[in-house]
Formats: C-alpha cells, sequence, structure tokens
C-alpha cells in the first residue's frame, strides 16, 4: 500500500529518485543518509501533532456545537443549523481522517529523499519532496566544520554536521540556482557524524596543503600586495628624481 503511495507522490511532485554525484572520481563517492532514529524521532513528532489536532477537533465539537455551545438546548436550534453542523463535523473529521496516510507518507518520504554526497573534491546534499533543496560545496571553499548534538540527539545517538563555505556552494532550489545564500550546508539526524566530519577533514587536506580555501592565507594576501605596492612607488619616485637630476644638468651644460 505504501509503496503505491510512494511511486503516485513521487510522480505527482516531479521528485527524481537520487541525486547526480557531484564533482569528483567515482572510486571516492560516499553516501550517507539521516540515521534510523531521526526517522523514529520524527515519527513520534508527527504522532503527537496529530494527536492534539484531534483533541482540538473533539474539543471544538464538544464546546461549540449546537447541541453543547454555552449550555443551550438543542431544541432552541433550527433543524438546518443542526443539520450543517452534522455536516460539517462528518467533513472534518473525514478529512482529518484521509490526511492522516497522506502526512506520515510525506514523513517517510522526506527521510527517504534526504541525501548526503561526498567524494574527493565536493560534496552535495538533497533533501525535501515538495520544496527540493539541493546545495554543492567544492573542498577548496569549505572553511568551518562544526558538529551539532542536543541532549535528546545525544540520547538517539545522533547528529548534525555543519559545512560552511567561503560562498563558492551552489544551490537549487525548485530548479533555480542560488549562489548567494549558499554557505552552509548539514547533514542532519546522521548517527555517524564523527565519521563524516574525519572523512571531509582527509579529504580537505590536499587542497589546504595547496594553499587553497585557506582564511588565513586568503587573509595574507591583501597585505603582501599593499607591501609592493608601495616599494614599487618608492621606487617610482626615486627614477623620478634621479631622471630630473639628469635632466638639469644635461640642461646646464648646455
Amino acid at each position: 500500500m505504501f509503496d503505491v503511495l510512494r511511486g503516485a507522490l513521487l510522480r505527482f511532485l516531479h521528485v527524481p529518485a537520487a541525486p547526480c554525484p557531484p564533482l569528483g572520481s567515482a572510486e571516492s563517492i560516499r553516501v550517507f543518509r539521516a540515521g534510523p532514529n531521526f526517522y523514529k524521532w520524527s515519527v513520534i513528532k508527527w504522532g503527537l501533532t496529530q494527536t492534539a489536532v484531534a483533541v482540538g477537533i473533539a474539543g471544538a465539537f464538544t464546546l461549540f456545537g449546537p447541541f453543547y455551545s454555552v449550555g443551550i438546548p438543542a431544541r432552541v436550534w433550527p433543524e438546518w443549523v443542526r443539520v450543517g453542523w452534522l455536516v460539517l463535523e462528518g467533513i472534518t473529521a473525514a478529512g482529518f481522517v484521509l490526511q492522516l496516510p497522506l502526512t506520515y507518507a510525506m514523513l517517510r518520504l522526506g527521510y527517504e529523499m534526504r541525501w548526503y554526497m561526498v567524494t574527493d573534491r565536493s560534496l552535495r546534499i538533497r533533501s525535501g519532496i515538495w520544496f527540493v533543496e539541493e546545495l554543492t560545496m567544492t573542498f577548496a571553499n569549505i572553511q568551518q566544520i562544526n558538529l551539532r548534538q542536543g541532549p535528546l540527539q545525544r540520547l538517539l545517538g545522533i547528529a548534525d554536521l555543519e559545512v560552511t563555505s567561503a560562498g563558492g556552494g551552489i544551490e537549487k532550489k525548485q530548479g533555480r540556482r542560488d549562489t548567494r545564500s549558499a554557505h552552509t550546508g548539514c547533514f542532519q539526524g546522521v548517527d555517524n557524524a564523527e565519521a563524516i566530519r574525519d572523512l571531509i577533514l582527509e579529504r580537505l587536506r590536499p587542497f589546504r596543503d595547496a594553499g587553497l580555501g585557506d582564511p588565513d592565507e586568503l587573509g595574507e594576501q591583501p597585505a603582501g600586495a599593499l607591501d609592493a605596492a608601495q616599494e614599487a612607488l618608492m621606487e617610482a619616485r626615486e627614477l623620478r628624481k634621479t631622471i630630473t637630476r639628469i635632466a638639469r644638468l644635461a640642461s646646464s651644460e648646455s
């Protein structure tokens, strides 16, 4: 049953099954997924939300329905009001029941369609099914890697790994490319965050050794360029003075 609903939703939302690997050698591709406990916690939150909605609907019908509203006897209300209220109750209850499998399927697909890919040159993160977001970062532009884990995440054995770039990432939202806001990518809900961090750091090392993507080195370049410019200016002034003296001597001898 779920496979049928899954296929129908993917076709309706035009969600591709898997993203293309990012730039890098085919042998170096590593694919990571969110941990099972991330999915379990998402289901628990979904269940709590649905329970709260069900209680709210039942409470609203009980408190504000024409049969129970502010102690007014049912006979005070016209027949068409009572019938209309019953129809509204039926439609609301049916809508709530019908949305249960749909929202659950969206939740499960959101978990299954979350992809994290790492090669020897770049990484790619894709998530979402209603609004698909795909972020690609090259290792030459990555500046910082942060591992975040709250108390509940520690209990579940999952964590979030955030990767920050110098603005060289490429993000796709609904088929559009956006290079301005693509600065942070998140491996959300993974159960091997430390292993992913170590892998990225290992593959970042050749770029750091080559002097690419290092913020400290990038920060030293403007100062060195300024010193060189000042030295060239001083040499130009000395050359101008020398030319002026030679011109004066030549004019005096003539």
